[in-house]
């Protein structure tokens, strides 16, 4: 069949009265199109009513199931996404809703950044679960001819409220697939990694989504925001000059530095105590916003999943790669296969086709990845795939070299150093480094496949590099780094990445000779070494253990490549700059606490900073 971009809306108002209640609205017809559209307000157990456009098939014959779409960003363009990332389940024959938030855009209420799930035992609070159950409740009884049955799926806060509606489901939900949902924000997500905070991206989505009910750009003087963010200064001016007290999630970044009750109980994992509904999880390797969210999600629900029903699905794809693109290629790495599509088509639709409508076999693996460099799907019996893998120690070495080899020498004067200063801080992506959200195109989705040699030469990045591979390396799981390092301050971040390093002839792509592909990466705040909860200052220049994850990867290094290390103390503007002065809270720190700092990353035998891969055992 034939999808528009935009659905037409069924004309005459008692027609729509008629199907969906007095709270439908009238609608436009459009012969062309495929679908029914209808709006309504679905009315919560308090009252409060959301807006829902329900979009169901003119040619319906037999009872369908529904599913769900659950919205902070606007249903206003909801029938945009049966062009390519619900064409497959479209053709196949459902009833879709599409669904406004509380507080945002057509709906009634408050609207809460991730309203957290309400504590066991409390009947009396409500939750984005709450509103999921009361929504499919009214689904079932209002819409004609469905078969009982409800599905749900969405990516980042959509794929959040998918989860979130799974807590306590209703019974008639019988699928979702959360992609790329976030699940913790201070440890691993949008808003903080592991203490270190997003500033780019935390500005400007917290005022996005909460500086009205609709969605709202802030209007930056600066094409580059490099140079806005660093002339900002401290953190305290963003309130002082900007949002004046305004932007709650702002608020709540200030009030709330450390990883306390707050943030605790936003985090959804203490929740998920059983699989309740059979979940398919959805990441993308390369995804520059919710990598940690659907990788900690599933591995939550596996230690309860006894009747088998918790799978994961891990692409090559950037944040929501797989909704819109073929997924053949991520800048410019190509991965020889439209594996976007391949997964809509193969695994997305036969998913719900099994649960919602008893169609077909579950020819699904516990863990389904993609493998670049090699470029193919990978079936696993479990992941991480640790009886398959043995871990290995990729050691840093003296003149810049990374090698298997374990370092046997001793001595206080085995590092290497760098100078970190706040005021010129590395920039984490190329310049010019467009708004997140940029009108006429932004290079934030694809930042995390750049070329890292546009960084390799600053004086306050080190690097370190094995020799040309000999044969394949492969990686399947957890990447982990253990640097021992000092400073001369009193706080400091560490960036790890470990790279590919692609040869320097390559007459087949002369545009990747010599190419620096991030494969993994994360960052680390100093302060939170001993814990999460309350940080504290380094002291200057003791040699300490800083043990963090780069997360899972599947990956293989091909013959003749090369295996980089990188180490550097500022992402800017993606990270905020640490002062590396000790500060009870950074959102509250002065100009002057922002000071220079000399870091060593040490290499001896007793202090043998190393990167740890998971490589997968040989067969040969």
């Amino acid at each position: 069949m034939t999808i528009r971009a935009r659905i037409g809306f069924v004309a005459g108002c008692c027609a729509a009265m008629l199907v969906f209640g007095p709270d439908a609205r009238p609608a436009r017809a459009d012969a062309a199109d495929p679908f029914i559209a209808t709006e309504v307000m679905i009315p919560m157990r308090d009252g409060v009513k959301l807006h829902t456009r329900i979009f169901t098939p003119k040619n319906q014959a037999a009872a369908l199931p529904i599913l769900l779409i659950r919205t902070p960003y606007g249903t206003r363009n909801a029938a945009e996404n049966f062009v390519v990332y619900l064409k497959a389940l479209a053709d196949d024959g459902y009833v879709f809703a599409f669904q406004d938030l509380r507080g945002k855009f057509e709906s009634e209420g408050q609207f809460v950044m991730q309203r957290p799930a309400r504590a066991p035992g409390d009947n009396a609070a409500l939750d984005e679960g709450t509103d999921t159950y009361d929504t499919i409740d009214w689904l079932i009884k209002q819409v004609p001819n469905n078969n009982g049955r409800v599905g749900m799926l969405g990516v980042s806060y959509l794929g959040w409220t998918t989860i979130m509606g799974a807590l306590e489901p209703h019974p008639a939900l019988k699928a979702i697939s959360p992609q790329a949902s976030p699940a913790d924000m201070w440890l691993g997500d949008d808003f903080h990694h592991n203490g270190a905070f997003r500033l780019s991206y935390g500005f400007e989505y917290a005022y996005e989504l909460e500086s009205g009910k609709d969605l709202k750009h802030f209007d930056f003087d600066r094409y580059d925001t490099f140079d806005w963010y660093l002339a900002l200064g401290p953190l305290s001016n963003v309130n002082a000059k900007y949002f004046q007290g305004k932007v709650p999630t702002w608020n709540d970044f200030v009030a709330h530095p450390n990883y306390d009750e707050f943030w605790r109980r936003q985090t959804m994992i203490p929740h998920l105590k059983e699989v309740k509904v059979p979940t398919l999880n959805v990441a993308g390797w390369w995804d520059q916003e919710d990598f940690y969210g659907p990788i900690s999600i599933y591995q939550a629900l596996e230690r309860h999943d006894v009747k088998k029903r918790n799978f994961l699905v891990v692409g090559p794809w950037n944040h929501g790669g797989w909704t819109k693109m073929p997924g053949d290629r991520l800048g410019p790495i190509s991965f020889d296969a439209a594996t976007a599509k391949q997964f809509r088509d193969h695994v997305q639709a036969p998913w719900f086709a099994y649960f919602l409508k008893d169609q077909g076999k579950l020819d699904q693996p516990e863990a389904l990845t993609f493998e670049s460099g090699t470029n193919r799907w990978r079936r696993w019996d479990s992941w991480p795939p640790v009886p398959k893998t043995e871990e290995r120690k990729l050691y840093f070495g003296p003149g810049e070299t990374l090698s298997f080899q374990a370092p046997d020498a001793d001595g206080d004067a085995l590092f290497d150093q760098y100078a970190a200063d706040p005021a010129h801080p590395v920039p984490y992506r190329h310049r010019p480094i467009q708004p997140t959200y940029f009108p006429g195109g932004s290079k934030w989705a694809t930042w995390l496949v750049e070329d890292q040699r546009f960084v390799d030469d600053r004086d306050d990045v080190l690097s370190w590099e094995t020799s040309a591979l000999k044969h394949d390396v492969t990686i399947a799981g957890e990447v982990s780094a253990h640097l021992f390092a000092s400073t001369t301050g009193g706080d400091a971040d560490w960036v790890v990445k470990l790279i590919d390093v692609y040869p320097e002839h390559m007459p087949e792509n002369w545009d990747l000779a010599g190419y620096q592909l991030m494969v993994s990466n994360e960052v680390f705040r100093g302060r939170y070494r001993t814990g999460f909860e309350r940080p504290e200052a380094i002291a200057p220049n003791a040699v300490l253990e800083y043990s963090f994850s780069l997360h899972t990867q599947n990956y293989t290094f091909l013959k003749g490549h090369r295996i980089m290390v990188q180490v550097q103390s500022s992402w800017f503007p993606i990270i905020d700059r640490n002062p590396q002065t000790f500060v009870a809270n950074i959102f509250e720190a002065k100009a002057s606490d922002f000071r220079a700092a000399t870091h060593r990353v040490h290499r001896s035998a007793r202090a043998a900073s190393h990167v740890s891969i998971p490589v997968v055992k040989s067969t040969r």
